[in-house]
Protein backbone atom coordinates (compact mmCIF):
# COMPACT_ATOMS: atom_id res chain seq x y z
CA UNK A 1 0.00 0.00 0.00
CA UNK A 2 3.13 2.52 0.67
CA UNK A 3 4.40 1.32 -2.88
CA UNK A 4 1.06 2.56 -4.42
CA UNK A 5 0.81 5.69 -2.20
CA UNK A 6 4.37 6.76 -2.39
CA UNK A 7 5.53 6.20 -5.56
CA UNK A 8 2.31 4.76 -7.96
CA UNK A 9 -0.22 7.62 -6.91
CA UNK A 10 2.56 10.56 -7.58
CA UNK A 11 3.60 9.32 -11.03
CA UNK A 12 0.08 9.22 -12.18
CA UNK A 13 -0.89 12.70 -11.03
CA UNK A 14 2.39 14.14 -12.58
CA UNK A 15 0.87 12.62 -16.11
CA UNK A 16 -2.47 13.48 -15.88
CA UNK A 17 -1.73 17.22 -14.64
CA UNK A 18 -4.92 18.38 -13.49
CA UNK A 19 -5.54 21.95 -14.40
CA UNK A 20 -7.01 24.22 -12.17
CA UNK A 21 -10.42 26.03 -13.21
CA UNK A 22 -10.57 29.15 -13.07
CA UNK A 23 -13.08 30.78 -10.08
CA UNK A 24 -15.81 32.87 -11.29
CA UNK A 25 -16.44 31.20 -14.36
CA UNK A 26 -20.30 30.90 -13.91
CA UNK A 27 -22.41 33.49 -12.73
CA UNK A 28 -26.24 32.28 -11.73
CA UNK A 29 -29.05 35.30 -12.28
CA UNK A 30 -30.72 36.71 -9.39
CA UNK A 31 -33.87 36.70 -11.07
CA UNK A 32 -34.39 33.15 -12.80
CA UNK A 33 -31.64 31.49 -11.47
CA UNK A 34 -29.47 30.30 -14.39
CA UNK A 35 -26.42 29.65 -14.70
CA UNK A 36 -24.64 32.11 -16.91
CA UNK A 37 -20.92 31.54 -18.56
CA UNK A 38 -19.27 34.72 -17.66
CA UNK A 39 -17.88 35.09 -21.38
CA UNK A 40 -21.55 34.76 -22.57
CA UNK A 41 -23.07 37.10 -20.24
CA UNK A 42 -20.61 39.48 -20.85
CA UNK A 43 -20.96 39.39 -24.99
CA UNK A 44 -24.34 39.95 -24.16
CA UNK A 45 -24.18 43.13 -22.27
CA UNK A 46 -24.22 41.65 -18.65
CA UNK A 47 -27.64 41.00 -19.73
CA UNK A 48 -29.18 37.48 -18.64
CA UNK A 49 -30.14 35.64 -22.00
CA UNK A 50 -33.03 34.44 -20.24
CA UNK A 51 -34.89 36.46 -18.73
CA UNK A 52 -33.08 40.14 -19.48
CA UNK A 53 -31.94 40.55 -15.99
CA UNK A 54 -29.53 43.61 -16.12
CA UNK A 55 -26.64 42.74 -14.03
CA UNK A 56 -24.59 45.67 -12.54
CA UNK A 57 -21.66 47.17 -15.47
CA UNK A 58 -18.45 49.18 -14.11
CA UNK A 59 -18.39 52.96 -15.67
CA UNK A 60 -15.90 51.68 -17.89
CA UNK A 61 -17.51 48.96 -19.59
CA UNK A 62 -20.45 51.66 -20.54
CA UNK A 63 -18.09 53.96 -21.76
CA UNK A 64 -16.37 51.15 -23.84
CA UNK A 65 -20.27 50.48 -25.12
CA UNK A 66 -21.31 53.88 -26.08
CA UNK A 67 -18.10 54.95 -27.31
CA UNK A 68 -15.51 52.30 -27.96
CA UNK A 69 -11.76 54.05 -28.60
CA UNK A 70 -12.38 56.71 -30.22
CA UNK A 71 -15.19 58.62 -28.48
CA UNK A 72 -14.87 59.95 -25.69
CA UNK A 73 -12.03 61.94 -24.14
CA UNK A 74 -12.34 62.47 -20.05
CA UNK A 75 -11.81 65.85 -18.49
CA UNK A 76 -9.92 65.50 -15.61
CA UNK A 77 -11.47 66.77 -12.36
CA UNK A 78 -9.79 68.65 -9.73
CA UNK A 79 -7.78 67.67 -6.57
CA UNK A 80 -10.53 67.77 -3.59
CA UNK A 81 -8.76 67.25 -0.16
CA UNK A 82 -9.41 64.05 1.40
CA UNK A 83 -11.08 63.10 4.61
CA UNK A 84 -12.40 66.79 6.11
CA UNK A 85 -13.68 65.34 8.80
CA UNK A 86 -10.63 62.99 9.66
CA UNK A 87 -13.88 59.91 9.97
CA UNK A 88 -12.57 56.52 11.45
CA UNK A 89 -14.92 53.45 12.32
CA UNK A 90 -13.53 50.04 11.56
CA UNK A 91 -11.24 52.13 9.39
CA UNK A 92 -9.75 55.33 8.78
CA UNK A 93 -11.53 56.96 6.03
CA UNK A 94 -8.36 57.79 4.52
CA UNK A 95 -7.34 53.79 4.49
CA UNK A 96 -10.45 53.39 2.65
CA UNK A 97 -9.94 55.80 -0.16
CA UNK A 98 -6.58 54.21 -0.49
CA UNK A 99 -7.71 50.91 -0.89
CA UNK A 100 -10.68 52.28 -3.71
CA UNK A 101 -8.32 54.09 -5.83
CA UNK A 102 -5.53 51.14 -6.01
CA UNK A 103 -8.60 48.39 -6.97
CA UNK A 104 -10.32 51.07 -8.93
CA UNK A 105 -7.17 53.12 -10.36
CA UNK A 106 -9.51 56.01 -9.99
CA UNK A 107 -9.28 58.81 -7.83
CA UNK A 108 -13.18 59.08 -6.70
CA UNK A 109 -16.50 57.33 -7.69
CA UNK A 110 -17.06 60.21 -11.05
CA UNK A 111 -15.75 59.87 -14.19
CA UNK A 112 -16.66 63.05 -16.64
CA UNK A 113 -15.63 63.88 -20.24
CA UNK A 114 -16.66 65.03 -23.72
CA UNK A 115 -18.59 62.05 -25.87
CA UNK A 116 -19.92 61.74 -29.66
CA UNK A 117 -22.67 59.30 -29.94
CA UNK A 118 -23.00 59.00 -34.26
CA UNK A 119 -21.99 62.78 -34.23
CA UNK A 120 -23.75 64.06 -31.62
CA UNK A 121 -21.56 66.03 -29.03
CA UNK A 122 -22.27 66.09 -25.33
CA UNK A 123 -20.79 66.26 -21.86
CA UNK A 124 -20.84 62.66 -20.08
CA UNK A 125 -20.65 62.00 -16.50
CA UNK A 126 -20.47 58.48 -15.34
CA UNK A 127 -21.14 57.81 -11.41
CA UNK A 128 -18.40 54.39 -10.73
CA UNK A 129 -20.48 51.97 -8.02
CA UNK A 130 -17.10 50.27 -7.47
CA UNK A 131 -15.63 53.13 -5.72
CA UNK A 132 -17.80 53.12 -2.08
CA UNK A 133 -20.48 52.21 -3.80
CA UNK A 134 -20.46 55.25 -5.69
CA UNK A 135 -21.22 57.36 -3.06
CA UNK A 136 -21.57 61.10 -3.32
CA UNK A 137 -19.08 63.31 -1.55
CA UNK A 138 -17.02 66.22 -2.34
CA UNK A 139 -15.07 65.43 -4.90
CA UNK A 140 -17.77 63.69 -6.67
CA UNK A 141 -20.32 66.51 -6.19
CA UNK A 142 -17.23 68.85 -7.47
CA UNK A 143 -17.06 66.67 -10.68
CA UNK A 144 -21.10 66.91 -11.52
CA UNK A 145 -20.83 70.18 -11.03
CA UNK A 146 -17.56 71.11 -12.88
CA UNK A 147 -19.62 68.95 -15.78
CA UNK A 148 -22.34 71.43 -15.63
CA UNK A 149 -19.93 73.95 -16.32
CA UNK A 150 -18.34 72.58 -19.09
CA UNK A 151 -21.84 71.72 -20.51
CA UNK A 152 -22.55 75.12 -20.81
CA UNK A 153 -19.10 75.86 -22.01
CA UNK A 154 -19.58 73.81 -24.66
CA UNK A 155 -23.18 74.98 -25.42
CA UNK A 156 -24.05 70.92 -25.71
CA UNK A 157 -26.04 68.64 -23.65
CA UNK A 158 -25.31 67.11 -19.96
CA UNK A 159 -26.07 62.95 -19.70
CA UNK A 160 -24.88 61.01 -16.11
CA UNK A 161 -25.42 57.88 -15.51
CA UNK A 162 -26.05 57.27 -11.70
CA UNK A 163 -25.06 54.16 -9.61
CA UNK A 164 -25.04 55.03 -6.00
CA UNK A 165 -25.75 54.02 -2.53
CA UNK A 166 -26.41 57.65 -1.76
CA UNK A 167 -24.00 60.39 0.07
CA UNK A 168 -20.86 59.86 1.24
CA UNK A 169 -21.11 58.75 5.22
CA UNK A 170 -17.61 59.38 6.14
CA UNK A 171 -17.90 62.98 4.92
CA UNK A 172 -21.00 63.61 7.28
CA UNK A 173 -22.69 67.26 6.51
CA UNK A 174 -20.21 68.18 3.80
CA UNK A 175 -21.86 64.98 1.77
CA UNK A 176 -25.24 66.24 2.64
CA UNK A 177 -24.42 69.68 0.91
CA UNK A 178 -23.54 68.37 -2.27
CA UNK A 179 -27.66 67.58 -2.54
CA UNK A 180 -28.47 71.24 -3.04
CA UNK A 181 -24.77 72.16 -4.76
CA UNK A 182 -25.81 69.42 -7.45
CA UNK A 183 -29.42 70.89 -7.66
CA UNK A 184 -27.83 74.49 -8.14
CA UNK A 185 -25.54 73.22 -11.05
CA UNK A 186 -28.86 71.81 -12.70
CA UNK A 187 -30.75 74.82 -12.18
CA UNK A 188 -27.79 76.79 -13.74
CA UNK A 189 -28.13 74.34 -16.78
CA UNK A 190 -32.00 75.87 -17.15
CA UNK A 191 -31.27 79.20 -16.95
CA UNK A 192 -28.78 78.50 -19.83
CA UNK A 193 -30.96 76.60 -21.79
CA UNK A 194 -28.83 73.41 -21.83
CA UNK A 195 -30.40 70.03 -21.75
CA UNK A 196 -29.77 67.73 -18.75
CA UNK A 197 -30.74 64.07 -19.33
CA UNK A 198 -30.33 61.19 -16.49
CA UNK A 199 -29.82 57.63 -17.29
CA UNK A 200 -30.58 55.80 -13.88
CA UNK A 201 -29.07 52.61 -13.45
CA UNK A 202 -28.73 49.75 -10.74
CA UNK A 203 -28.89 50.75 -8.53
CA UNK A 204 -30.18 54.19 -7.66
CA UNK A 205 -30.77 55.66 -4.01
CA UNK A 206 -30.04 57.76 -1.17
CA UNK A 207 -29.26 61.54 -1.18
CA UNK A 208 -28.29 61.08 -5.35
CA UNK A 209 -32.08 60.18 -5.99
CA UNK A 210 -33.49 63.19 -3.61
CA UNK A 211 -31.05 65.63 -5.90
CA UNK A 212 -29.42 65.46 -9.04
CA UNK A 213 -30.95 62.44 -9.72
CA UNK A 214 -34.16 62.97 -10.51
CA UNK A 215 -34.19 66.76 -11.98
CA UNK A 216 -33.24 65.34 -15.43
CA UNK A 217 -35.37 67.43 -18.73
CA UNK A 218 -35.61 63.66 -19.83
CA UNK A 219 -35.37 61.20 -17.41
CA UNK A 220 -34.63 57.58 -18.47
CA UNK A 221 -33.75 54.09 -16.57
CA UNK A 222 -32.64 50.67 -17.06
CA UNK A 223 -34.98 48.10 -17.53
CA UNK A 224 -35.68 46.64 -13.70
CA UNK A 225 -33.21 49.37 -12.10
CA UNK A 226 -34.05 50.05 -8.40
CA UNK A 227 -34.86 53.38 -7.96
CA UNK A 228 -35.22 55.08 -4.27
CA UNK A 229 -34.23 56.89 -1.47
CA UNK A 230 -35.16 54.93 1.54
CA UNK A 231 -35.14 51.07 1.12
CA UNK A 232 -38.19 49.26 1.22
CA UNK A 233 -38.02 47.61 4.67
CA UNK A 234 -37.14 50.98 6.30
CA UNK A 235 -40.68 52.26 4.19
CA UNK A 236 -42.23 49.38 5.24
CA UNK A 237 -41.75 48.85 8.65
CA UNK A 238 -42.32 53.36 9.32
CA UNK A 239 -45.64 53.59 7.43
CA UNK A 240 -46.79 49.70 8.55
CA UNK A 241 -47.97 48.87 5.21
CA UNK A 242 -47.42 46.58 2.88
CA UNK A 243 -45.80 47.85 0.02
CA UNK A 244 -45.95 46.48 -4.04
CA UNK A 245 -43.72 43.90 -4.67
CA UNK A 246 -42.10 45.95 -7.75
CA UNK A 247 -41.77 49.31 -5.86
CA UNK A 248 -38.91 51.04 -6.32
CA UNK A 249 -38.23 49.00 -9.65
CA UNK A 250 -37.91 51.50 -12.73
CA UNK A 251 -41.15 50.07 -14.23
CA UNK A 252 -43.19 51.12 -11.22
CA UNK A 253 -41.63 54.63 -11.39
CA UNK A 254 -42.54 54.77 -14.94
CA UNK A 255 -46.17 53.73 -14.48
CA UNK A 256 -46.00 56.66 -11.83
CA UNK A 257 -44.77 59.17 -14.00
CA UNK A 258 -41.34 59.23 -12.32
CA UNK A 259 -39.64 58.10 -15.55
CA UNK A 260 -40.21 58.97 -18.78
CA UNK A 261 -38.36 55.79 -21.01
CA UNK A 262 -37.91 52.47 -19.88
CA UNK A 263 -34.79 51.03 -22.01
CA UNK A 264 -32.86 47.85 -22.71
CA UNK A 265 -29.32 48.10 -22.16
CA UNK A 266 -28.87 47.08 -25.90
CA UNK A 267 -30.95 49.93 -26.93
CA UNK A 268 -29.80 52.59 -25.00
CA UNK A 269 -27.00 53.85 -27.57
CA UNK A 270 -29.80 54.33 -29.96
CA UNK A 271 -32.05 55.61 -27.45
CA UNK A 272 -29.40 58.40 -26.69
CA UNK A 273 -28.45 58.79 -30.15
CA UNK A 274 -31.95 59.42 -30.95
CA UNK A 275 -32.66 61.95 -27.91
CA UNK A 276 -29.76 64.22 -29.30
CA UNK A 277 -30.46 64.51 -32.78
CA UNK A 278 -33.72 65.19 -32.00
CA UNK A 279 -33.19 68.63 -29.07
CA UNK A 280 -29.62 69.28 -31.31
Amino acid sequence: MNWLTNFVKPKLSALVNRREVPENLWQNCPSCANMLHHKDLNENLRVCNTCNYHFRMSAEKRIEILFGDNNFKEIELNIIPDDPLKFNDKKKYIDRLKEYRKKTNRNDAFILGKGDINQKNAIFGFMNFNFMGGSMGRAVGDGIVLGAKKAIENKCPYIIFTSSGGARMQEGIISLMQMPRTVAAVELLNQNKIPYIVVLTEPTTGGVTASFAMLGDITIAEKGSTIGFAGKRVIQDTIREELPIDFQKAEYLHEHGMVDIIVHRKDLKKTLSDILHHIS
